[in-house]
């Protein structure tokens, strides 16, 4: 997998640029504690947007899959992360894309498009609904299942699936127990209220992390919620009918040459 220094950390990247047909590539932002082969190329979404003719972009978050593990809070604000994939696109020439984020990738999206509008053109917030502008109880309970010896030693019930699904990813424990102490700070509903890119939010009606999409796309003007029937938080990614909302839902853009 290729790497590129983003203000001199080393970051993973997949560029899938066969066969392209469309105006405007898609950027894939992933969830915590995942990775660009766990969220989207197992779920096949790299293999689905190429095959409807999509440029498809995809960054290791830092901290995450192959790229640079950091251990210093500051090194993991959702600002500096948005800087990371804004980096990528400027790596690759691009100089606009379709973004799609899951879970703390949507609010990595969110974050990006608010800094720079100029650089998307439709916007997917997935896995993240209401609770992008709550602020939620408190990560301590997750850093420290992180950080427990075992998965046998956590007893809190969401600390001990964050930490199960590090375990299935094999993540550095320690770099994500310093991550979610600081990105899941809200995004202000004033901010939100700024994005002004067509936006989808998508989110799972069996999802309990998430909260609702339609309350987040409430206060984006202009866009709209899905909702992935039956599907909670972690199998709401690879949703078959996720996908074909989000294809249709891109396939609406304008069309026109790409701003790059």
């Amino acid at each position: 997998m290729p790497t590129f220094q983003s203000d001199g950390v080393t970051l993973a990247y997949l560029d899938q640029n066969d066969g392209v047909s469309r105006p405007l590539p898609v950027l894939l932002i992933h969830g915590f504690a995942s990775s660009i082969e766990m969220n989207w190329v197992a779920t096949s979404w790299v293999r689905d947007l190429a095959g409807a003719g999509y440029r498809v972009v995809a960054i290791d978050n830092r901290g995450h899959g192959r790229s640079e593990k950091l251990y210093v809070p500051e090194a993991y604000s959702r600002e500096i992360m948005a800087e990371d994939a804004r980096r990528l696109l400027d790596h690759l020439g691009i100089g606009t894309a379709h973004v799609i984020g899951y879970s703390m990738g949507a609010r990595i999206a969110a974050t990006l498009v608010l800094a720079h509008p100029e650089r998307i053109g439709r916007l997917v917030l997935g896995g993240l609904g209401h609770n992008m502008v709550r602020a939620m109880a408190g990560t301590g309970p997750i850093a420290q299942a992180l950080l427990a010896p075992s998965i046998d030693d956590v007893v809190n019930p969401t600390a001990r699936t964050f930490r199960a699904f590090a375990d299935q990813t094999r993540s550095d424990l320690k770099a994500l127990a310093v991550c979610v102490r600081q990105i899941r700070d809200p995004v202000p509903r004033e901010e939100i209220g700024r994005i002004s890119v067509p936006t989808l939010v998508a989110v799972g009606t069996n999802d309990v992390i998430a909260g609702p999409a339609h309350i987040l796309a409430d206060l984006i003007p202009g866009s709209e919620s899905f909702e992935i029937a039956g599907r909670d938080h972690m199998k709401a990614v690879g949703d078959r009918s996720f996908k074909t909302a989000v294809l249709n839902f891109l396939e609406r853009d304008a069309g026109g040459a790409a701003r790059n």
